[in-house]
């Protein structure tokens, strides 16, 4: 039999052999693939699950290529796409998973859950047949149960604190709209403030929504936080460009070397708020749209801009949808700001791991907590459209005011806490013991703000959790991050409350410089004239 097989073996290699021989046709690149497709499912000693085979063949291709160009399978791009389509389908509820019980942190206002009467505490035990407490769910299971097609109904058992026995609700499920403002409040009597956290299908309604809001509060400047914004939707960036901007503008251009197209995005009209002064905050993890508009702003020294360089996304994916849910998301150009700077930073191909490290790199080399450790060659040495200020390439987006990040509060200690959620546990303990007696307390946002303070008998109680859940009390350490530590629960405490505003209220003059910096920086421009 061994004999036999060596026979075979030599036979199909001379097979082989004698075909290069004859000179036959090469087969393309997309042929041998298909080949050897076909030749695994054929041929190879096991079953092979041919979805999958195909599958790690695109992802293997792709990352050949850019560190953008990526594969998704059906659920991870409903993942992708969910946030910035603006909406989903389901019960309406912010929560969160503790020692594995669904706490309710808000129902979404005029969504299902709040119209059924649910409320910010409660504790859904059952979703349907599903059982949800003790069932060591991810929050990806549970927003398979909750979430669903409009219409549909999902019956949910709840325990309240008070109520002796579980509460039953019929809840129909419904558009949920995923906000893109976070907050948007005056920071003083005369400066508004939106955070952006994405460019999504609805970010321009939200945006014009929150500037009337502020313009009727007495609004005569505006911050524009585009802190950790990763971006999102071209056209989103265009259109909110468009509000502080002018007729004929470049907001940017895209660039394909292969083709040599060049495609610009120009402002039909000029925008309602294009005179309103205007400071724009980013940072390492601001990216892709958030850096379309914030170079747009720049360049036509429409806005100063203030914080840290940011990501450096430039590349420009176009969405190839297969019949199963899945999507291959393909670079085809260059972004460009209105001067000519490209977006992008350097990277090389097939090197995606090293690429995300560089936010890593940025802090090890002092990037982050030091101006001057940037390098600005004159060979990335642009200017600004109208007073010809100097601005720079090479990647991402320099701020006009730079900020370095703060780390003098933050310890292991804190980390810790951090990653075992008893700060958020902390926040839901408080929510759940006490909301009535500070509601009757504090009765507004403001006298929340003004007067409530984090007492040491909280402080415990965060050290004790922590240390039940392995962390070990270190009085140094925690006596190092205790003004983050008391500013973070305070804020988290205020928005189980109140509303999503109260946090960024609480937290952003205390723990942000760069919102410091921002509420100083309006002068930059009219200084630099």
């Amino acid at each position: 039999m061994r004999k036999i097989f060596i026979f075979i073996f030599f036979s199909i290699t001379a097979l082989l052999s004698t075909s290069g021989a004859q000179n036959l046709p090469v087969l393309t690149p997309h042929q041998k693939v298909s080949q050897a497709l076909k030749i695994i499912d054929a041929f190879y000693i096991d079953t092979v699950d041919d979805e999958k085979l195909a599958e790690e063949a695109i992802v293997a291709m792709l990352k050949t290529l850019d560190p953008h160009s990526l594969y998704s399978d059906p659920r991870e791009t409903e993942e992708l796409t969910t946030p910035l389509d603006g909406n989903f389908s389901g019960i309406g509820i912010q929560f969160q998973m503790l020692n594995d019980t669904l706490y309710v942190i808000q129902p979404t206002a005029g969504g299902p859950s709040e119209k059924a009467g649910m409320l910010a505490g409660d504790r859904i035990i059952r979703a349907d047949s599903t059982q949800i407490s003790g069932a060591k769910l991810s929050n990806a299971d549970i927003m398979k149960v909750l979430r669903g097609p409009k219409g549909t109904i999902v019956n949910v058992e709840v325990l309240r604190k008070g109520v002796a026995e579980p509460i039953e609700f019929v809840i129909e499920r419904d558009d949920i709209p995923v906000n893109s403002v976070d907050a948007a409040y005056m920071a003083d009597n005369q400066t508004g403030y939106i955070r952006l956290t994405r460019f999504s299908a609805t970010s321009q309604e939200e945006m014009l929504e929150a500037l009337a809001k502020l313009k009727a509060q007495g609004m005569k400047r505006l911050i524009l936080d585009l802190e950790d914004n990763g971006g999102g939707y071209l056209g989103a960036a265009v259109d909110i460009a468009g509000n502080f901007m002018n007729k004929g503008d470049l907001v940017t251009y895209t660039e394909s070397p292969r083709s040599g197209q060049i495609t610009p995005f120009v402002l039909p009209s000029s925008g309602r708020y294009s005179k309103l002064p205007l400071v724009v905050m980013v940072n390492q993890y601001s990216a892709s749209a958030a850096e379309i508009l914030s170079g747009a702003l720049q360049d036509h020294d429409r806005a100063a801009i203030v914080g840290r360089r940011t990501f450096g996304k430039g590349l420009v994916q176009r969405p190839f949808p297969f019949p199963d849910g899945s999507m291959i998301r393909l670079t085809i150009s260059r972004y460009h700001t209105p001067s000519g700077r490209s977006i992008q930073k350097p990277y090389n191909a097939g090197q995606s791991d090293e690429y995300r490290m560089d936010i890593m790199h940025r802090l090890e080399s002092g990037e982050l907590t030091g101006a001057d450790m940037v390098e600005l060659p004159d060979s990335l040495k642009f200017s600004t459209l109208k007073r010809h200020r100097p601005v720079y390439g090479g990647g991402g987006i320099m701020p006009d005011r730079f900020v370095a990040i703060d780390t003098t509060l933050f310890t292991p200690y804190y980390r810790d806490l951090v990653a075992k959620s008893i700060i958020n546990k902390t926040a839901l303990h408080v929510a759940d013991t006490q909301a009535d007696q500070l509601k009757s307390l504090y009765p507004t946002e403001q006298s929340f703000i003004d007067n409530y303070e984090v007492n040491q008998e909280l402080i415990k109680y965060v050290v004790d959790e922590g240390e039940k859940a392995g962390v070990e009390p270190n009085d140094e350490q925690l006596n190092q991050s205790l003004p983050m530590l008391k500013t973070i629960l305070k804020g988290l405490i205020g928005r189980d409350l109140f509303e999503m505003n109260t946090y960024y209220r609480i937290v952003q003059p205390e723990l942000n410089p760069v919102y410091r910096a921002a509420l100083e920086s309006f002068d930059i421009l009219s200084a630099q004239k």
